[in-house]
């Protein structure tokens, strides 16, 4: 039997034995869809197989069918090749009660054939019906963190599956960083031994605790690593089923647990000091090299992430080796990120191989070949494609499926923000883009990063159903929203997902958005004039100056535009309201946020002043605090309630946790 029509069968594996899902549940949508009359029999003991695609179909089918060539069969399944295709991924079917004819450009166009196939199966039987599709982008990905928390084969495997069923086509896995390191490297065995084991179990406890390591074996040892021999039949499954695993090993940042190993790879030496690699030194590069290697003798894949993403360069400019190569380079310390970057580009590509990075990689010397990942600004994007580079689009607000799927109290502990599945499906990709641009954009991913997610259960639990609309995007394109249409699409499916194991969110029992930011709010101060004694920061400016005072209440996430954030000492939160003329007041009340993860604190001090003339102030309410390092999101109204009159109200809050931030939506005055 012919390979490639060999792992159709495999990936569909007993399609007709499936739970019933109907078939107006179709996820992603097909680009065309046409319902037909009847039902194709998936209880009829014998078919024809016709195979006019050049690939050999025989005994694909025996798990559901007698195959016969006699004329009497009463069904005929017949596969051609489809002619002109607009994407090697498209396919046509044409079902009807008496026949499936199956026109795919290639193996794996097959294979989304037979998916959708699984998906139009009813009691009657197959869905009579006419379908035309093709992916809207060629690269269709989630990414999973394993390094924060070690997940085993098996767990990636059944996520393989899933993402099998929803037509996606990379697994990227993001298998190194400080909470550790996931992949065995002959040369240097200290990274499996030590850099993949720490002594506390969840990466939160670790943190908390000096981010130490330990060895293997310990009694305290929790964490884990993949052998080669396990990542190559990983690798071999999901090929199987149309998917190709990218590895990302990080450089030049997040790489705590290699200086903890190999500490004289970083700038000082030093174990426990120093997150990058010195860029300076030759060492450096004869290790990632090395490393890069055995890497590459693993993953097929074309593509080689190498991160690049939030370096800190805390010694650069200290190291005498990062000195002298600034120098001869004649660049800054961000030069010299771009330098190294741009070499493993070169490495890569002798091998045959393509440069992935976030997108603090993108610089004008790195090969045309290059794809970036966006996860900041869409300015990023446009920047990637003015140097030619492929551009694949993962934007935090849109594709972080770490945040809070839900209201904050009602869900397990996250890393903060809030992403529920509507916003997910809301997303355009390249939206703002100009056109000529939009068609350049490669794929889009999610991405779930892992530090506050220590289970496998917990895992699939942020990833379903939000995964489901990154699969309908990136497949579909969605350039007609239809959210309702899409919410009772994704409960079906996260139904059939839970019969097959999957640990979904419960979307029918959604809480949904905080609702005091649903209807405004009323109150003395509206429209007032905002006198800023400490300006807000330029990165969350919300509404601007009026923010504070019109009305519009912020939501579960700081990032919604309607928070306004504070940063620095002494009282980084000052502002005055003027209310024109001087007023009966009872209360001034405001609403902060916490969201540890993302160093955002409730205030350690808060006060209300109150004046007449706006120079003399009279304070009416002051607490003071600690902050609770317990708390990783919650929401606190500080509140003045009295009897007095003014027409000034000054309301000032700092925290003293170095590079904490403050946020608030409305100072509301009664």
């Amino acid at each position: 039997m012919n390979k490639s029509l060999y792992t159709i069968a495999v990936a569909v594996g007993s399609l007709f034995m499936a739970t019933d899902v109907n078939a107006q549940n179709l996820l992603p949508k097909p680009q065309t869809f046409k319902a037909g009359k009847g039902y194709f029999s998936t209880s009829n003991p014998t078919v024809k197989i016709v195979n006019e695609a050049g690939t050999d179909a025989e005994n694909i089918y025996t798990r559901s069918w007698h195959q016969s060539n006699s004329t009497s069969a009463k069904q005929t399944i017949k596969f051609t090749k489809l002619q002109n295709a607009s994407s090697p991924e498209a396919y046509r079917l044409h079902v009807t009660a008496d026949s499936i004819v199956m026109s795919a450009a290639s193996a794996d166009a097959f294979r989304y054939a037979w998916q959708t196939i699984g998906q139009l199966k009813t009691k009657q039987g197959i869905m009579a019906c006419d379908i035309d599709d093709a992916p809207a982008y060629k690269w269709r990905s989630i990414m999973l963190d394993v390094s924060r928390h070690f997940e085993p084969i098996s767990f990636i495997k059944k996520q393989i599956d899933v993402m099998a069923q929803y037509k996606f086509n990379r697994l990227h896995l993001h298998l190194t960083d400080a909470a550790g390191w996931r992949i065995e490297i002959k040369r240097y065995p200290l990274l499996t031994r030590m850099a993949a084991w720490r002594p506390e179990r969840t990466w939160k406890e670790w943190s908390n605790n000096g981010a130490k390591y330990t060895m293997e074996g310990s009694a305290d040892a929790h964490g884990g690593y993949y052998t080669q021999d396990e990542l190559r039949e990983l690798v071999a499954y999901a090929a199987e089923r149309g998917i190709t695993i990218v590895p990302e090993i990080e450089m030049p940042g997040h790489s705590a647990e290699v200086m903890a190993a190999y500490p004289e790879l970083s700038c000082t030496h030093k174990p426990y000091e120093q997150m990058d690699f010195c860029a300076g030194s030759v060492a450096t590069y004869d290790f990632l090299e090395n490393v890069l290697k055995e890497v590459m003798d693993i993953f097929p894949s074309k593509y080689i992430h190498v991160g690049g993403d939030e370096a800190a360069k805390q010694s650069w400019g200290d190291c005498p080796l990062c000195q002298r190569k600034m120098k001869e380079l004649g660049c800054d310390k961000d030069g010299l990120q771009a330098n190294l970057i741009a070499h493993f580009g070169r490495f890569l590509n002798s091998y045959g191989r393509q440069l992935v990075g976030w997108d603090e990689v993108i610089a004008g010397n790195l090969a045309r070949n290059t794809t970036v990942m966006v996860w900041r600004g869409l300015e990023k994007a446009h920047e990637a494609i003015e140097h030619g580079y492929d551009v694949v689009l993962s934007p935090g607000a849109y594709c972080y499926l770490d945040a809070y799927q839900d209201a904050p109290l009602s869900q397990p502990e996250a890393i903060g923000g809030y992403l529920p599945l509507e916003k997910v499906y809301s997303y355009v990709p390249g939206e703002d883009l100009p056109e000529a641009e939009r068609k350049m954009i490669t794929g889009i991913q999610g991405n779930l990063w892992a530090e506050y997610i220590p289970t496998p259960e917990h895992m699939e639990y942020m990833l379903y159903p939000r995964a489901l609309a990154i699969a309908e995007v990136g497949w579909n394109g969605t350039e007609h929203k239809n959210y309702t249409d899409f919410r009772r699409r994704a409960i079906a499916q996260c139904d059939l997902l839970q019969k097959q194991g999957v640990n979904t969110f419960d979307i029918r029992h959604e809480k949904g958005e905080r609702p005091e930011s649903v209807k405004p709010t009323k109150h003395k101060a509206l429209g007032c004039k905002v006198i800023y004694n400490r300006p807000y920061s330029k990165q969350y400016v919300a509404g601007g100056d009026q923010s504070l005072v019109d009305g519009i209440r912020g939501g579960w996430t700081y990032g919604d535009k309607k928070w306004q954030g504070f940063i620095g000492k002494d009282y980084c939160l000052d502002v005055t309201l003027d209310l024109g003329s001087v007023q009966n007041l009872s209360s001034v009340s405001v609403d902060f946020m916490q969201a540890y993860g993302a160093w955002v604190f409730f205030p350690e001090a808060f006060k209300v002043s109150v004046s007449n003339d706006g120079k003399n102030f009279n304070e009416v309410y002051s607490t003071t605090s600690t902050v609770d390092k317990s708390i990783q999101s919650g929401y606190r109204t500080l509140a003045w309630k009295g009897h007095s009159k003014a027409r000034y109200v000054r309301v000032q809050g700092n925290t003293t946790m170095d590079g904490g931030w403050l946020f608030i939506d409305e100072i509301v005055v009664k």
